[in-house]
């Protein structure tokens, strides 16, 4: 009786640390893995705001998407083609508008926090000109997808045949900062381009291969 007591309780043991070696396993990731990454930035840039409340095109800042390789960091000036004039959140400046209405006067320019580092970067002065002797910066943005460099990814074949940001880069116009969705791992790429070879994308027939020279040369 005492040694199928034993028995019963090694086996509850066995069993309770079986499960947790495969719930520990779920957690494990290769050493190049980052999903999930979400590194703070030098200016709290919302795509929440812009790609989803505002719905802007992805490809209105990432241009080169289309017909590069790399989909592009956006420049300044193309922030600047907005935020000359969209100064603060659209609230603050509704409400300076009004309370200068009230007190019968030119509305003050009201400059987030945020933005004044763009402004700050590019060397503006309160007018939105050049300061005298002062260089501008770049914005040294952190890249948030890292693929290694033994691997060679082409925005311009994927956009081309229609596979949508998100297939890769995960719900981008809601996130507030931007994250690594997917694993990007090697297993993950094939089994999408053998998703869309047997699938097509959007409608459309396409052959998507899975030989290894097309993302190793």
């Amino acid at each position: 009786m005492q040694q199928r007591v034993i028995t019963i309780a090694l086996l509850v043991g066995l069993c309770f640390g079986l499960a947790l070696l495969v719930s520990a396993m779920g957690k494990w990731r290769m050493p190049d893995n980052q999903q999930g990454y979400a590194p703070e930035q030098p200016i709290a840039y919302s795509h929440r705001l812009h790609a989803g409340e505002l719905q802007i095109d992805c490809k209105f800042c990432h241009s080169a998407a289309e017909s590069s390789r790399y989909a592009g960091i956006p420049s300044s000036d193309v922030c600047m083609k907005c935020h000359r004039y969209v100064t603060a959140p659209f609230d603050a400046m509704q409400q300076e508008m009004h309370l200068a209405d009230e007190e019968k006067r030119k509305p003050k320019t009201i400059i987030s926090t945020e933005l004044q580092k763009l402004y700050d970067a590019l060397a503006l002065d309160e007018n939105f000109q050049p300061i005298d002797g002062v260089t501008s910066q770049s914005i040294p943005w952190v890249r948030v997808h890292n693929l290694p460099d033994y691997a060679c990814f082409n925005h311009q074949a994927h956009v081309a045949v229609g596979v949508s940001c998100q297939k890769c880069h995960g719900p981008i116009e809601s996130m507030e900062r931007v994250r690594q969705h997917a694993t990007l791992s090697m297993g993950w790429c094939v089994n999408c381009h053998r998703e869309a070879t047997r699938d097509g994308i959007n409608g459309h027939e396409v052959h998507a291969s899975t030989d290894c020279t097309v993302c190793h040369h």
